[in-house]
């Protein structure tokens, strides 16, 4: 501990380091201090009465990864999510186009045109969603129903997306870490303060089955932190032989170095997209619900009314949608390892540099060899984020196990009955997000940072967080 508190007074001594951290932490501030300017013309009262029908549609997860501005349609209401959105889609692109492939081959330039692009991309994507959002605000009553009122919110929403990209890339390039992940980052930690409340008050009020689950809850928390950090910084290393070769008049002699291979290669993005496959049929009937009892056109025995019935129930804590939610997460794992990790090219740049993998043939066979261990580590790796995106939803939603086919009424009666079990169909109560993809972003992105600060302190022959001789490894590493 007395190294980790040196390591942090060093940090301050650099002058350069001194720089980048202070200039992190102010426009992070900035950020921040956007998030309590709300958009003109919004009515705050109908607004919240609104949201209270649909935080669990899409609009939830948008809200996410906001950090909590699209609740107040402040002027960084989308936050970086069309930026995250087009990054991926300019990611998942090469694979689809030959020519997208090799600009990405281009090296420096060709990463200079994806990132143009990228930012090109994320202004057409962030007018078409707030459009909608717009006009969805206009439908409920939150804005007036004038093209006026309409366009003012489409451009000031806009506007303080490019306001919050930019915020991103001058973090990145100017301060510390990664920029656009710090945002996400600052806006899923600045609601941990109402949690640690809720919890105190809990521990005031006496109770003693309160209190064991207030420490239940923490050393689930620690447990999933500890698991969290295991997990991303473990690595499969793949050792690779290069051969002697001879270029013009100069030998270069062979060396053996390794493939690292991440145990999780999917990091969040999964989950993400596990999450908002998911809010998309409440977001379909927050926007065309059904006529409801005492209204003209009711129509109990109508297909769409029964469908809007099943999934009033499919949210969080339901076993139908556990089984769905862990299911997409698994099949997304694979999706997307096997768009960003391609095997056969890996082999082929492999074979083409004179490297190989001993007891392995170049070409083909090295590629098999590959994909075989790609699979073992994706197969832990769905299961990882499956666990821990399932462990604290069930903790804050339940598990409704009276939703069990057969043994479910029998099951919840004798749960609910049961002294320290009865918060299983139920949860814990508490109403801030607690989610496996909060921690997941929030410990991924502290350990890329804590990483980074220590590479600079290193480098400058401080000593690192750890001490002389360990070193603390993030995501990217």
């Amino acid at each position: 501990m007395e190294k980790f508190f040196a390591a942090v007074q060093n940090m301050f001594r650099v002058p350069e380091l001194r720089k980048r951290i202070l200039f992190t932490l102010g426009l992070l501030a900035v950020y921040r201090l956007g998030a309590h300017v709300t958009a003109p013309g919004i009515n705050k009262v109908q607004l919240e009465r609104v949201w209270g029908e649909v935080a669990g549609t899409l609009l939830g997860v948008l809200d996410l990864f906001s950090g909590g501005n699209f609740r107040t349609i402040s002027v960084f209401a989308l936050g970086v999510t069309p930026y995250i959105t087009a990054s991926i889609i300019m990611q998942l692109l090469p694979v689809l186009s030959p020519a997208m492939k090799r600009i990405q081959e281009e090296g420096e330039v060709g990463r200079q045109k994806i990132n143009q692009w990228t930012r090109y991309l994320t202004v057409v994507l962030c007018a078409v969603q707030t459009f909608f959002v717009a006009t969805w605000l206009s439908r409920n009553g939150v804005i007036a129903e004038t093209w006026a009122a309409t366009a003012m919110v489409v451009i000031t929403l806009t506007t303080g997306t490019i306001f919050v990209m930019w915020l991103g890339e001058q973090i990145t390039e100017r301060g510390i870490g990664n920029g656009i992940s710090l945002l996400i980052f600052a806006g899923i930690v600045i609601g941990l303060p109402s949690g640690l409340q809720q919890i105190s008050e809990r521990v005031r009020a006496g109770d003693p089955m309160q209190t064991l689950g207030v420490i239940f809850l923490v050393v689930v928390v620690i447990a999933l932190i500890a698991l969290i950090v295991y997990v991303e910084s473990a690595r499969r290393n793949i050792a690779i032989s290069y051969a002697s070769r001879r270029v013009g008049n100069q030998t270069f002699r062979g060396q053996e170095t390794s493939l690292p291979l991440k145990l999780n290669m999917g990091g969040v993005i999964p989950v993400i997209f596990a999450s908002s496959v998911l809010a998309m049929p409440q977001t379909l009937f927050s926007a065309f619900p059904p006529a409801q009892p005492g209204t003209e056109g009711y129509d109990p025995n109508s297909t769409w009314t029964k469908i809007y019935t099943f999934f009033q129930q499919f949210h969080g804590g339901d076993p139908y949608y556990e089984l769905v939610f862990l299911t997409l997460i698994v099949l997304f794992t694979f999706f997307y390892i096997t768009i960003v990790f391609n095997t056969d090219e890996v082999a082929d740049n492999l074979r083409k540099h004179g490297g190989f993998i001993a007891g392995v043939r170049p070409g083909a066979p090295t590629a098999e060899y590959l994909n075989g261990i790609l699979t073992r580590l994706t197969t832990v790796g769905a299961l990882y984020l499956a666990f821990v995106a399932f462990a604290p939803q069930v903790l804050l939603s339940g598990f409704r196990v009276g939703r069990l086919p057969f043994i479910g009424t029998s099951l919840d009666n004798f749960l609910t009955s049961t002294p320290g079990l009865s918060w299983i169909p139920t949860g814990l109560g508490y109403q801030f997000f607690f989610g496996g993809t909060s921690l997941l972003i929030i410990v991924g992105v502290a350990m890329d940072t804590v990483a980074q600060i220590e590479a600079q302190l290193v480098m400058r022959n401080y000593e690192g967080f750890l001490g002389a001789g360990s070193r603390l490894r993030g995501r990217r590493s």
